[in-house]
């Protein structure tokens, strides 16, 4: 959560490209009046990114944020006209397919465009010809075409968007670079140019590819790497003769779809009589934007930092593929080309929001034409309001870990999303490179294992285990596996059966080393808490509290396990490196405010790590190793307690992530190896089995546990998401979001998060899909798994509050509609006796309830 800043704070804006602009005509939109832009080249016309833009905007993404940040932007071009004309030419997107696959590619993008409202659909060949009749019918099987996309004028609205703000007082001081970022106190305190130092209150960086430059100068890590991508324009195209175009109304007069061929790694678009053509398809080309040189006075077409000179070898494959598609480009020749830089980031998604180790520093990074005016909205509401409307959890700056942040990482992972940018990508595809940049103490032991890896924030996390594929021939046989689908059967293995049996009827152990793990300390710790969570955290030392984070809108920020450990001592079990920057930010502002009362947050993520023991045996293993009373009695559900297992000093907490009863053991990385053989030899007589995130992740969802950033977000509140019970009406602290959520909760419920079941019992889906009711449109998947202790697929859905348990769905999945049913949630132990183990827990605290009507 962003603190909202008045409207006379001092605002400077690094950047006056299309998200510079739009962000300042943003900010005054809601009232800001101080607000000064330096841009190091001319204007309107600066020489970044935006000056060479080919502005195809099609606007559907696998994920909601981005395709709303693109609907918005969208809306808000063709809102900006001057003298009768706009900047945006509303000709329509169509995606053509000329393999089966990307058929089903399509099928699944319009899956998307359904779920998050963009109109769509999916048409014959003989349509794709009707719509863009120079396609060659010989090459194309199908196309997805999408009315509303169409050609922004990205450098006619940044002109026209500086021109408004300008008029509304926004001071523009072109032609000015910046030479460093002044800070105090871990704040930023304005922006040095060679005309002096600036003072502000808030500095944000829209400097785009030279955005690590910037951040670089205030001591910010920014997470994106400059790459070539090659445009090239034809000589005049027969079947387009009689078009004009000019340099102001470059787009407005072309009337076919702006078209994608995916399976070349080939977009194009209309100017004029000529077509302009970009390719992906070549190899990576990095740029370091520090050896562009200083941008000249002069900014035109030809002569820009952004545009490189043309590497025609590379582009002949692209060539040769276009003719092939569009044989109407066999008369005509390349005309002109340039290899233009652009930003990518490791994860594909832009960077947006306050850097973690400096306060009043912010950036938009990495954000193309597509979504230029929705992340600038977005992060104008951050900057006056303190929360965006749109759910930015996945674009945050802070997401990435300190591995994920080095030169090497981001090189690698950057080159390797633009190699992949228009390809087919499963949802569960691993990285292949960089591999084993963070491995458990466990991980020799469970090489040993057969343990199949995917990796998550540089972690190396067992997905299942080799090991466990004997005991197939001993499931029982309603324990069977299901035969699935190509699609959801990638990355997947029937082992994950085994272990999600083994769980609910014996013992296994799964590796949470991962989680991340951070310390909270100092006579504020209490204060700190009380005031970020919706728990209350002034407990007795052992106490596990399950809270959330809120915005002040009363939006899910994050969701954390608390654990007193002491008077002024909490360890966190947290989602992200975000939840981290959040806690240590709002630390460090108590801090400052009342240093009696301060307090530090460390992650111990690293220096720990830590196993879940689970099943109905997980007691019996622990009484081997000890002869202390581990039952109900003596350590509670959602308890914690210090002990030695085998000679090994750890940390219990009573508390399960898959429904069953037993413990999260924790201990100091050194002593990894001998925990886990401890254990696992212990347990063998019990049965016990190593276990990973795939069953981990079914007994999960069956059992109704959200996940963080997929079942909720900031867009969502505890009463709809099914997670009120972990706020504290009896909480008499202040808390964020208290106020909002005390007006929400005498409203009625618009939306739901509800769990759904697919009828059938076979057919998998895999999240992201749209639910339909009577055919239409009325929701989206999250999560979908299948749900092996009930044995059938199980998901969780966003649909409106009056779709009630009982209600017959329909959700769609590559093309085909599959008939479910809103169910009660959860589907497995809906009441968590599995959870007390041994005996009744006489503790009030309620494991996990069931979503309050």
């Amino acid at each position: 959560m962003a603190r909202s800043s008045p409207p006379s704070q001092h605002i400077i804006i690094i950047g006056a490209g299309i998200v510079g602009a739009n962000l300042a005509d943003e900010l005054v939109s809601r009232g800001c009046t101080n607000i000064t832009v330096i841009e190091q080249g001319p204007l309107p016309l600066s020489g970044g990114s935006t000056s060479h833009a080919p502005g195809l905007v099609f606007q559907t993404s696998p994920t909601k944020t981005m395709t709303r940040f693109a609907q918005y932007t969208v809306e808000k071009l063709l809102s900006i006209q001057k003298d009768g004309e706009g900047c945006f030419n509303q000709v329509g997107g169509l995606e053509v397919a000329t393999t089966p696959e990307r058929v089903e590619e399509l099928k699944r993008k319009l899956g998307y465009a359904q779920a998050w409202g963009v109109e769509a659909r999916i048409i014959s060949k003989e349509e794709c010809l009707k719509l863009y009749p120079l396609l060659d019918r010989n090459v194309i099987l199908a196309g997805l075409h999408i009315p509303s996309d169409g050609l922004a004028l990205a450098a006619r609205a940044t002109g026209l968007l500086i021109e408004r703000t300008r008029k509304a007082g926004v001071r523009y001081l072109e032609r000015t670079a910046v030479t460093g970022i002044e800070k105090r106190d871990g704040r930023v305190t304005g922006v040095k140019t060679p005309h002096g130092i600036i003072p502000a209150n808030i500095v944000i960086s829209c400097a785009g590819f030279w955005g690590v430059e910037v951040g670089a100068m205030a001591g910010v890590s920014i997470p994106l790497l400059p790459l070539a991508h090659q445009y090239a324009k034809t000589t005049p195209v027969a079947a387009l003769e009689g078009r004009e175009v000019n340099s102001r109304s470059n787009g407005l007069n072309a009337s076919l779809p702006i078209l994608r061929h995916q399976d070349q790694d080939l977009y194009y678009r209309e100017h004029g009589d000529r077509y302009g053509i970009g390719y992906y398809g070549h190899k990576p080309m990095p740029v370091v934007a520090a050896s562009l040189g200083q941008t000249p006075d002069h900014v035109d077409d030809k002569n820009m930092p952004s545009r490189l000179e043309f590497t025609e070898e590379d582009f002949r494959p692209a060539w040769e593929e276009s003719k092939k598609l569009l044989p109407a480009l066999r008369g005509s020749e390349i005309d002109d080309g340039f290899n233009g830089v652009f930003s990518f980031t490791p994860d594909g998604g832009p960077l947006i929001g306050q850097a973690p180790n400096l306060n009043a520093f912010y950036v938009a990074e990495a954000v193309w034409v597509t979504h230029s005016a929705g992340v600038a909205r977005a992060l104008a509401e951050v900057l006056t309001q303190g929360w965006s409307t749109v759910d930015i959890t996945d674009c945050e700056l802070s997401r990435f870990e300190q591995v994920q942040l080095s030169r090497d990482y981001v090189s690698e992972t950057s080159q390797q999303n633009f190699v992949e940018i228009y390809d087919i990508i499963h949802p569960m595809q691993p990285r292949e490179s960089p591999r084993n940049l963070r491995t458990s103490p466990f991980y020799s032991q469970q090489v040993q294992l057969g343990a199949v890896f995917m990796e998550l924030g540089g972690w190396e996390r067992p997905f299942w285990y080799e090991a466990n594929a004997h005991l197939l021939q001993s499931l029982p046989a309603h324990w069977k596996p299901v035969e699935r689908d190509p699609w959801s059967n990638r990355s997947y293995s029937p082992i994950t059966e085994v272990e999600a049996w083994k769980t609910r009827n014996a013992v296994a152990m799964y590796d949470m080393s991962s989680f991340h793990r951070f310390i909270v300390s100092g006579p504020g710790a209490v204060t700190l808490l009380q005031h970020l969570t919706t728990g209350d955290v002034d407990t007795k030392p052992g106490t596990i509290l399950y809270t959330l984070l809120l915005n002040d809108n009363a939006g899910i920020r994050g969701d954390i396990f608390v654990t007193r450990l002491d008077e002024i001592t909490y360890q966190i079990g947290a989602n992200s490196a975000t939840d981290l920057a959040y806690l240590a930010r709002e630390a460090r502002y108590q801090s400052q405010r009342t240093p009696k009362n301060h307090v530090q947050v460390h992650e111990i993520t690293s220096s720990t790590c830590a196993l879940g023991l689970w099943g109905p045996r997980a007691l019996d293993v622990l009484r081997s190793l000890s002869t202390e009373d581990f039952s109900d009695k003596f350590l509670p559900y959602m308890h914690s307690k210090t002990t030695t297992i085998a000679s090994v000093p750890v940390t219990l907490f009573r508390k399960s992530y898959v429904g069953e009863f037993g413990w999260e053991i924790q201990t100091s990385a050194d002593h990894g190896r001998r925990l886990w053989g401890a254990l696992y030899e212990a347990g063998k007589p019990h049965g016990l089995i190593p276990a990973g995130r795939a069953a981990f992740n079914a007994l999960r969802i069956e059992k109704g546990y959200r996940t963080y950033g997929t079942d909720a977000t900031t867009e969502h509140d505890p009463y709809e998401a099914g997670l009120a019970f972990a706020v504290d009406g009896r909480k008499t602290t202040d808390f964020v979001g208290k106020n909002s959520l005390k007006r929400r909760a005498g409203q009625v419920l618009s939306r739901r998060l509800r769990c759904l079941t697919i009828d059938d019992g076979v057919s998998m889906i895999m999240g992201k899909e749209p639910v339909f009711v009577n055919d239409k449109a009325i929701g989206y998947v999250t999560t979908a798994v299948f749900g092996f202790s009930v044995r059938k697929p199980v998901a969780y859905a966003w649909l409106p509050a009056g779709v009630a348990e009982g209600v017959s769905v329909k959700i769609e999945y590559f093309g085909k509609r599959l008939r479910a049913t809103v169910v009660a949630d959860p589907v497995f132990d809906p009441e968590g006796k599995r959870l007390l183990g041994d005996g009744p827990t006489k503790l009030n605290c309620t494991p996990w309830p069931t979503t309050p009507e």
